[in-house]
């Protein structure tokens, strides 16, 4: 195949105290690199710790520049299943359409006065992948104009279109060592200014992202009420 192709497992732990350290889940994911440049993500999350339990299956295609494409998502909440969606993007629109049997079959369309900066699937390497990619040169904050498919904080309600607005801050350079390997990072973190949009305000998001087009998450957590750490243990490559 002429395509590149990565591979890795994000394994989820907790920092609660009564949880330290704890497994909570994991994330196997696949980044497909096309001779175009063009970029698509396969994500299989699953969340055990908190009740109820979260499997997502995401994929998620992206244009040379990191503008999402389209995004096909199946949520399983509790074991049973929650809903499904296909999002459709374009300069000027969002599209959706989604089932679930609380929601039944929705079709949504959202007109756009320019475009979104990005898509937030819900994926951790998604979550690297985006903000590894924005241009930090002039400032080390900029504001994002997002679209969720769920306004809850791990993703865990029917697909439907949400907007958000959250920051990014880049806080320099560093070298992490995982299980995956030894990788020069970006430090940076997701920041809700306040009025994001998610179902409740989103606690800080620590991020170490590779400083390299890969984009790839090495480790972080969520403070707050989360207490969460992700970390990258996991990595192959083939060209």
């Amino acid at each position: 195949m002429r395509h590149r192709t990565l591979k890795g497992l994000i394994r989820y732990t907790s920092k609660k105290p009564d949880r330290l350290d704890e497994p909570r889940g994991q994330e196997r994911f696949t980044f497909t690199h096309h001779t175009d440049g063009a970029v698509t993500l396969r994500a299989i999350c699953e969340i055990e710790e908190p009740n109820p339990t979260v499997l997502r299956d995401i994929i998620l295609s992206m244009d040379p520049s990191g503008a999402p494409q389209d995004c096909l998502l199946r949520l399983t909440i509790g074991d049973r299943f929650m809903g499904a969606g296909f999002f459709r993007f374009g300069a000027d629109f969002i599209e959706c359409e989604s089932y679930g049997p609380s929601i039944g079959r929705i079709s949504q369309r959202v007109t756009l006065d320019r475009p979104i900066d990005g898509f937030g699937s819900h994926p951790i390497a998604a979550d690297g992948y985006f903000l590894g990619r924005q241009d930090f040169s002039v400032q080390s904050r900029r504001s994002f104009r997002m679209y969720l498919p769920s306004p809850d904080h791990r993703g865990a309600s029917p697909p439907l279109l949400a907007p958000v607005q959250m920051d990014g801050l880049h806080l320099g350079q560093e070298t992490v060592t995982t299980p995956a390997g030894s990788f020069v990072c970006k430090h940076m973190q997701f920041i809700d200014p306040g009025s994001s949009g998610f179902s409740a305000d989103h606690p800080l998001y620590d991020l170490w992202i590779t400083d390299d087009e890969r984009a790839l998450f090495v480790k972080g957590g969520v403070g707050g009420y989360m207490q969460t750490w992700y970390e990258l243990v996991e990595l192959s490559e083939t060209l």
